[in-house]
């Protein structure tokens, strides 16, 4: 079942002008677009989230949905479905029927920012998103962070300390609440041809979240 946040982004989110002016720029270039923030993805049961960075310029911003339409969707996607977590064929469509159970993916931003960088002020603006998100999920056990910046984000978000929590691929903290939060790096195109990042790294990631399940 998949359920919208409660307090999700408005359409025309003002609280980022450079974001707004960005986006602004996408809908007179691709009038046909998305070019909104993105809400989540997923089971509102969900026992585990898997928080990226930001909506992709010709991913999730031109498509609705967290990593469809762009590189990084396949391999995640594709790990979702080889543990259980996904039902159907991901097609990199938002219509492709593509169905998460016990997972949710979110995005540590909502709005695509330029070149893929979020400015520290945005990303703590979108905080007010991510925190009450990952609230609502009353089954939520495990948290994968894509990344540095949704490291960071996450830690803040679930209340941990970053300076206890510092980000390096496959590392585990407990948040003050008792969840776990795995790293891993982003599975964006440049990370896996540069072999940053390999299909079995990431499974790793995605297995040690199944243990701590329990």
């Amino acid at each position: 079942m998949t359920m919208p946040s409660p307090i999700e982004p408005p359409r025309d989110c003002p609280r980022c002008p450079r974001l707004v002016a960005f986006r602004a720029e996408q809908r007179a270039a691709h009038p046909d677009w998305h070019n909104a923030p993105v809400s989540s993805f997923g089971d509102s049961d969900a026992w585990l989230a898997i928080v990226g960075l930001a909506p992709g310029l010709w991913g999730a911003n031109r498509t609705g949905r967290p990593f469809t339409g762009d590189f990084a969707g396949a391999l995640l996607y594709e790990t979702l479905g080889k543990f259980g977590l996904a039902d159907g064929t991901f097609a990199g469509r938002p219509d492709d029927g593509l169905v998460l159970n016990g997972a949710i993916v979110v995005n540590a931003v909502r709005c695509v920012p330029p070149e893929n960088k979020p400015l520290p002020e945005e990303i703590k603006a979108c905080r007010d998103f991510l925190k009450p998100d990952l609230a609502r999920l009353p089954n939520l056990k495990v948290v994968i962070a894509l990344g540095q910046v949704a490291h960071q984000s996450v830690v803040k978000a679930l209340g941990g300390k970053l300076p206890k929590c510092r980000f390096a691929h496959g590392a585990e903290h407990r948040v003050p609440s008792g969840m776990m939060i795995v790293d891993s790096y982003h599975c964006s195109r440049r990370n896996q041809n540069t072999g940053l990042l390999t299909a079995e790294m990431f499974e790793a990631v995605f297995a040690r979240a199944m243990e701590l399940k329990g």
